[in-house]
């Protein structure tokens, strides 16, 4: 068999088995021409998918969820990924349409590229999901001149996405009490990032990149306008606050009636949402708010995964 037959094998296997999924994180959500420059980006390499995307306008905040195969030396090393070039390609539309100091919204937020999270799908390893998001650092904070910071299975010590968020401000509204708007960090970090420069550009901001296993993304709705009500629900639930372990959550105005208690549940399979739905509507209750029920921002690993080989195989057919 020759060395392009073998190739051929080779990422056919993988396409089927190796798979890694990237959550890209934006601050917009509101302009439908920004929008479709990051999904053109997105687009040019053909072997790259966006299985899905959700677009908040209250947080004004999108994300995309596109998944492509890995490729591997004779070794066994990761040496390739369609989606280091999709996601810098996206990453480049982003910083040119989008001007952080220009921006608001309902959601926390440190960068126009805010945060990108690589997991593994099928037979991929978090290994490789940690090399891959490495790799889109070093692009991102070289390229573009932008702070990364790296986390979780990325970050050489496994530090965890929350704490330094933390550290840089993150939590702290800067706009009515419960708003983010603009950049609100001093222009020289407090501390080196992983990648790129320590001076902030304040009109791109930092970006967070990180590899970790499979996080569930719940959020429900609280029908109040009472932030600190909601933010006292989420500290309780979170298990920062003496809630449920491997549970991360935010209490934040959600549209002009309502809050909601955006969730992260790091072990879903351990910690699920009927555990989380059920403690935010025990502790609503006594705070006499009514709580409707909580809805996914994204398909779980499976649909995904049956979702990229649906429209990877007619995009070959």
């Amino acid at each position: 068999m020759d060395f392009n037959s073998t190739c051929k094998e080779q990422k056919k296997s993988i396409d089927q088995s190796i798979l890694l999924c990237c959550k890209f994180f934006i601050s917009e959500s509101r302009n439908i021409a920004t929008l479709d420059a990051i999904e053109r980006a997105a687009r040019l390499n053909p072997e790259s998918v966006i299985v899905n995307k959700f677009h908040d306008r209250a947080y004004n905040r999108a994300r995309y969820t596109i998944v492509s195969y890995v490729l591997h030396d004779c070794t066994g090393n990761a040496i390739y990924s369609p989606l280091q070039q999709t996601v810098v390609a996206m990453a480049e539309a982003a910083f040119n349409a989008i001007n952080l100091e220009l921006h608001d919204g309902a959601h926390p937020r440190l960068g126009v590229v805010d945060d990108i999270v690589f997991h593994p799908l099928g037979r991929a390893s978090l290994d490789e999901a940690a090399w891959l998001a490495k790799a889109v650092s070093a692009d991102i904070g070289n390229r573009f001149n932008v702070p990364v910071f790296l986390y979780a299975a990325a970050h050489p010590a496994g530090k965890e996405l929350d704490m330094i968020r933390r550290e840089l401000g993150y939590y702290r509204p800067n706009f009515m009490g419960n708003q983010w708007a603009g950049w609100n960090m001093p222009d020289v970090l407090p501390q080196n990032p992983d990648e790129g420069p320590r001076v902030v550009s304040r009109t791109k901001g930092i970006s967070m990149i990180g590899a970790r296993p499979w996080v569930t993304l719940y959020n429900i709705p609280i029908l109040s306008t009472d932030v600190s009500a909601a933010r006292r629900i989420a500290r309780k639930v979170s298990a920062r606050g003496g809630g449920l372990p491997t549970v991360q959550t935010l209490g934040l105005v959600h549209g002009e009636d309502s809050t909601e208690i955006a969730c992260m549940l790091l072990e879903p399979n351990q910690i699920g949402v009927d555990k989380v739905q059920n403690r935010v509507e025990m502790l609503a209750a006594k705070e006499g708010l009514d709580v409707e029920e909580g809805y996914f921002t994204d398909f779980s690993p499976e649909m995904i995964v049956e979702e990229y080989m649906n429209l990877i195989s007619a995009r070959r057919s």
